[in-house]
């Protein structure tokens, strides 16, 4: 009988799917082109010489074998079976999330080398007449330097390439032969003691796994640490990762790395271009690329001589995937660095509740960095309290008195409120109404400056009325406040200073967010205004006051992991603020001053709010102290998504282990015009929760209402929404 091999398809079905082999064979983590119903599919090779789950005569044959050996390394092949069975997910959907999207063609892997890009005679001369404007004069002003490189051009200029194009054809600039490694690394500051004790601890676990927990408070100086660890291992000949949870944060950090370590650093994320995605890639499966920097993707990269792992802010929701194969970043991490034998780094100013639960139980070892070298002192940081206050725009008389002290000492000030466009609701003050989105029965935010309202949810657009629909009252109020509207009330209130405000709005462009933050003067007084982009390791050296509005949303939500986000993001926030040698003030706005979360976290800090946040969840049996999983279903007719949670119910296995909420509603019972409901499993060990599950998406794909909804299945999920 001819040899029959296993592929993993990249198809939401949760199983693999069995080929005759081609002649000459194929090896597994192979890429192979076959044919799947009237299309054909890329696939990856799983195992070879299997017995075939279906008569032999009806298998089809593999088309074409697409690499010369496998892509995919053994330690990789076991991590993603690993993944998939731990996360319950479509197991072709693992495996094509390891494979950037240009190596998921059928067509033959790029060069892993690209051409640097240089001016010619005309292009200078193009450039000293200013002839060219645009992206075309930034290119030819970056180029009049020296030549570079796909991945410095990807930094300083996102979004050159059709400019590039454009100059090629013009005979601007030419192409050459790449470029020889970076130059000499830039000498590194004296560590602190504390950073030298982490750094030594880490260090010596070089070849073994282990898993670290750095906690530092903001502005203690974690990066230093991490890249005195990355020299030690490229020192040692070995790869280092490093994740970042945004975008955003990559190009600031990127730099850092080449400025420091000298050699090329290789980035990985979503905003890339894809054939540079699959270079870099690439480069990384060939031991070429040493250091790789990316967000959540990036932890599939492979690390043929892997020395390091490390996961910046690891309690960041951002590592969590949403869709499709919701997996856990920080958490397939450790995992790669078990099968690796690495040790494994999670730094963090604000742990999440899982990672200091890891600690309290032995599984990983602790740092700490207590002290922010060179700054002179911690943020203070003060309550406001707002009842009965007269507010201007949400704003507080001492708030925006603490706003004029700073600008007028030509220091800058954020105000911070993590709710963009104008305002949340726009009501009629004679009748009541208020714009409402259709699809989803929540208000519709008020974009003032485009004279729309947007649904942040299902991203609906619709224009302002000019009258009340219900009742024809021309009297329609903003009610409430976002970054849009308290940027109009404080450029009102200042109008000498500029005022910047950094939200999603306004960093649409690739490299629009670099462009803000750069043109923010280190010595100019300044007033920002932003939601929680700006909450993450952006360093402002004359950023002296931050006054965080809208924090009473966060005190009364029904999701338990509420608190814990509050406090992670007052504290990530606050700590913007005094990170170089001017002392810090942090203004904290909110209606319930006596708050016991507020008032822990400003008497003690995060640790002693984790604490007592880590003590309810063990007396409630909640996560850490558990584990969870979620069926989420969704259809048009709210009949049917009963109808599928019903056999749902009867279809999973009876475990006493197991406790069962639901079927029940989602906490947003519609969203685009499509009702919602769930059923949430919880058991006090994972091993019970996983027996009792594995079978189940099975069972749910042969549900006869199954093709009347669309539903999946969330391990260890972060929202319950």
């Amino acid at each position: 009988m001819p040899a029959v091999v296993r592929v993993a398809l990249p198809v939401p079905l949760a199983r693999l799917f069995d080929y005759l082999s081609p002649a000459g064979g194929v090896a597994a983590g192979s890429r192979v082109l076959v044919p799947f119903g009237r299309k054909k599919m890329v696939g990856v090779v799983v195992a070879t010489d299997v017995e075939a789950a279906v008569a032999g005569t009806r298998l089809k044959s593999v088309l074409r074998v697409l690499d010369d050996g496998p892509l995919l390394d053994a330690e990789l092949m076991q991590t993603l079976a690993w993944a998939a069975d731990y996360w319950l997910a479509a197991p072709g959907e693992a495996y094509a999330n390891a494979l950037p999207l240009a190596l998921r063609e059928p067509r033959p892997l790029p060069e892993t080398s690209e051409p640097w890009y240089a001016l010619t005679v005309a292009g200078q001369s193009a450039r000293d007449a200013g002839s060219r404007r645009g992206s075309s004069r930034s290119l030819l002003d970056l180029l009049a330097g020296a030549s570079q490189g796909a991945a410095e051009l990807d930094v300083a200029l996102p979004g050159w390439r059709p400019a590039a194009r454009r100059l090629l054809e013009a005979g601007l600039v030419e192409q050459r032969a790449p470029a020889p490694a970076a130059a000499a690394p830039n000498p590194a500051p004296p560590l602190s003691t504390e950073q030298q004790a982490a750094v030594d601890a880490i260090a010596s676990a070089f070849g073994r796994f282990q898993p670290f927990l750095l906690d530092g408070v903001t502005g203690s100086g974690k990066t230093e640490v991490y890249l005195a660890l990355i020299a030690q291992a490229l020192a040692a000949g070995r790869q280092a990762l490093l994740l970042v949870p945004e975008i955003g944060l990559a190009p600031q950090t990127v730099r850092r790395l080449r400025e420091r370590l000298g050699v090329p650093v290789e980035v990985i994320h979503s905003n890339l271009a894809e054939g540079e995605r699959a270079r870099a890639w690439l480069r990384a499966r060939s031991g070429e690329a040493r250091v790789v920097l990316g967000t959540r993707s990036a932890v599939f990269t492979p690390l043929p001589q892997a020395g390091l792992i490390v996961v910046d802010e690891e309690h960041d929701g951002a590592y969590k995937q949403q869709e499709g194969f919701r997996y856990h970043a920080r958490d397939l991490a450790l995992v790669r660095g078990r099968a690796l034998g690495v040790p494994v780094l999670l730094g963090s100013a604000t742990p999440s509740l899982e990672s200091l639960a890891n600690v309290e139980a032995g599984r990983y070892r602790a740092l700490h960095l207590r002290a922010r070298p060179g700054a002179v002192q911690p943020p203070q940081v003060q309550i406001v309290d707002m009842r009965a206050q007269r507010l201007d725009h949400g704003l507080s008389p001492a708030l925006l008195a603490a706003v004029a002290e700073t600008v007028a000492r030509g220091e800058q000030a954020l105000v911070f409120r993590n709710r963009r466009g104008y305002a949340p609701v726009l009501l009629c003050h004679a009748c009541g109404w208020h714009a409402e989105c259709p699809r989803c029965e929540r208000p519709m935010t008020l974009h003032a400056q485009r004279r729309t309202l947007v649904c942040h949810h299902c991203d609906r657009h619709a224009a302002v009325p000019g009258t009340c629909p219900a009742c024809g009252g021309a009297e329609l109020k903003p009610q409430g406040q976002g970054t849009e509207r308290l940027e109009e009330a404080l450029a009102a209130r200042f109008p000498d200073v500029p005022v910047w405000r950094i939200d999603r709005e306004t960093t649409r462009r690739r490299d629009a967010f670099e462009q803000l933050l750069e043109g923010l003067q280190d010595d100019a007084a300044a007033i920002l205004v932003g939601t929680q982009m700006l909450a993450k390791g952006h360093d402002l050296p004359n950023l002296t006051l931050v006054a965080i509005v809208g924090v009473d949303e966060g005190l009364h939500s029904v999701d338990f992991r509420a608190g814990e986000r509050l406090a992670q993001l007052v504290v990530q926030v606050a700590g913007r603020a005094g990170r170089a040698r001017k002392p810090g003030r942090v203004l904290l706005q909110t209606h319930h001053p006596d708050h016991p979360l507020l008032r822990g976290l400003l008497a003690q800090g995060y640790a002693a709010a984790a604490r007592e946040l880590l003590a309810e969840r063990r007396q409630a049996m909640l996560p850490p102290y558990s584990h969870q999983a979620l069926l989420r279903v969704e259809a048009h007719q709210r009949a049917a998504v009963d109808g599928f949670l019903a056999e749902a119910l009867a279809a999973l296995p009876a475990d006493p282990a197991l406790r069962v909420a639901g079927p029940m509603p989602a906490p947003m019972p519609l969203r685009a015009g499509r009702h919602r409901g769930q059923l949430l499993i919880e058991a006090d060990a994972r091993g019970p929760l996983h027996a009792a599950l594995r079978p189940w998406p099975h069972a749910l794909a042969g549900l006869p209402s199954a093709r009347r909804v669309r539903w999946s299945l969330d391990v260890d999920p972060i929202d319950l929404y």
